[in-house]
């Protein structure tokens, strides 16, 4: 009796750790399943826009530093993949710790001049059936269509990404407003290094 009595414990014992301990994986159902983010609006967005930018500026750089016949283009494309390379993994855990898909779903994708029109061509041929379509991932080929405008791509966009780490700040999360506290001066000097001035925010 005692024997059968342990034993109907222990299987109850066993069931209520494995209903009560598994939080990792429930988190991370919701987000696979649900899609349900815990970022409030503010950091939603900034997750949504910085986390896509920040990935497609990395690819950019990486190509304009293999391929640009200009040194200054070289030296800030390799001042880019620093900042940006250093940023991306912290935002990374800080999106799948509230519940936001990362990579960003439908961010801009790099593709080099050469390759741009068959890759886009292949999308469309991919999610022409797909209702959702005008949302998949877009291929950028305006920017860098000749590497006369990277410094000022650079500029433009590490603005865009300065003032929303500026928002960030602000945030009730703590974990959000220590990330952008880290991060708000390196991209502020990045955006210096392509000509940018404090207060020109009609760049963006």
């Amino acid at each position: 009796m005692k024997l059968n009595t342990l034993f109907v414990a222990g299987v109850c014992a066993s069931a209520l750790l494995v209903s009560c301990n598994p939080n990792k994986t429930a988190s991370e159902n919701q987000l696979k399943y649900t899609h349900t983010s815990l970022a409030d609006g503010d950091a939603f967005n900034f997750f949504q826009l910085v986390g896509a930018k920040a990935v497609y500026e990395l690819d950019y750089a990486s190509y304009v530093e293999e391929h640009s016949a200009s040194a200054q283009e070289k030296q800030l494309a390799a001042k880019v993949k620093e900042v940006y390379a250093s940023i991306v993994p912290t935002l990374d855990s800080l999106a799948t710790l509230s519940h936001v898909d990362f990579p960003i779903k439908g961010g801009k994708v790099f593709v080099a001049p050469t390759e741009e029109h068959n890759v886009a061509h292949s999308h469309v041929q991919e999610h022409s059936s797909d209702s959702t379509a005008h949302a998949a991932t877009h291929v950028h080929s305006d920017d860098h269509a000749n590497h006369g405008g990277y410094v000022h791509h650079v500029q433009h966009e590490s603005a865009i990404i300065k003032d929303q780490l500026e928002r960030l700040s602000r945030n009730t999360n703590t974990d959000l407003r220590a990330f952008a506290s880290e991060n708000l001066e390196k991209v502020a000097e990045l955006f210096k290094l392509a000509g940018g001035k404090e207060d020109a925010h009609g760049h963006h």
